[in-house]
């Protein structure tokens, strides 16, 4: 059975540039589990640091980074057909792949096996759902899947297309793709929360540094419209909230900054969610240097 090298950990942790480091020393490729990532033209918002991918004067092939247009709509179906592809391109040719990137959702799906299907819009289950609040419907929700994090439930649209994605699994499991059954072996990068808390505020301030803020206005300027960016995560929203005047330069970092800790604190409850799932996470100390990280990894498979 072929097996999976998957690398997690929360934002700002290093987890590209270890799983460039266990690539470059397995003969590997990665596969990144980032949800925002896909996009083109969104590179300092979502922390590509495709510098990672160069090391000892190799590059390391990646997959499922920059394939998308911004503005168009990315599931976790299309990503679990996306990472099987790049799965077997790999492995046809004798090369180890790596799982690596935050997006709970997206890593659970591979190494939980969930059975994802591409759901058609059911305009008359859509108005059939009118009546009920969105309490209701979140109990209905609750009722097929464990709701550990509040992705689905944000907004009335996406609990209505959760509920519509999961009538129509139930109904058509043919329409279902799934990950192909593989021997996991999976990593996660633990700090301290102070440390995390310095990283991700060192890495905010870079960021703004090197641009953010004009990325945001070239999409802006191309025709993205701005509550599709604001769908785009923490980075988009709140810069584009800034830049149509809502906030002040100075309220923006300290909300972003704010709601980035909300969000790295929400990747380890995700996380630990898994692994009370039955996964086993093999738990590395993220301060070690670099090159102690990927000998843990090489030793341990």
């Amino acid at each position: 059975m072929s097996s999976l090298i998957t690398i997690l950990g929360p934002t700002a942790t290093g987890k590209t540039a270890l799983a460039a480091e266990v690539a470059y020393r397995l003969g590997g490729e990665i596969i990144s589990a980032d949800s925002r990532q896909v996009f083109r033209g969104m590179d300092i918002g979502t922390g590509k640091d495709l510098a990672d991918y160069d090391l000892h004067g190799t590059h390391i092939p990646y997959h499922i980074i920059d394939i998308c247009e911004p503005g168009e709509e990315y599931s976790a179906y299309r990503f679990l057909r996306d990472f099987n592809d790049a799965y077997a391109d790999i492995i046809s040719r004798g090369r180890q792949p790596i799982l690596c990137g935050g997006t709970g959702l997206y890593i659970d799906a591979v190494v939980r096996g969930y059975r994802l299907a591409d759901a058609p819009v059911d305009e008359d289950y859509r108005r059939s759902l009118e009546a009920f609040s969105d309490e209701e419907l979140t109990e209905r929700l609750a009722s097929y899947i464990k709701l550990h994090n509040h992705t689905d439930t944000e907004t009335r649209e996406r609990l209505v297309r959760a509920l519509e994605i999961q009538e129509f699994s139930l109904a058509h499991p043919e329409a279902c793709t799934q990950a192909p059954a593989m021997e996991h072996r999976v990593y996660g990068l633990l700090l301290p929360r102070e440390v995390v808390i310095e990283r991700i505020e060192a890495r905010l301030r870079r960021r703004m540094e090197e641009g953010m803020t004009d990325e945001v206005q070239q999409l802006l300027d191309k025709g993205v419209k701005p509550e599709r960016l604001m769908r785009y995560g923490l980075e988009y929203r709140h810069v584009t909230r800034y830049l149509m005047g809502e906030c002040t330069k100075e309220e923006l970092f300290r909300d972003l900054f704010t709601d980035i800790r909300r969000f790295a604190k929400r990747q380890m409850t995700w996380f630990r969610h898994m692994e009370r799932n039955s996964v086993t996470i093999h738990w590395i100390d993220g301060t070690l240097p670099l090159e102690e990280k990927a000998e843990i990894i090489v030793k341990t498979l």
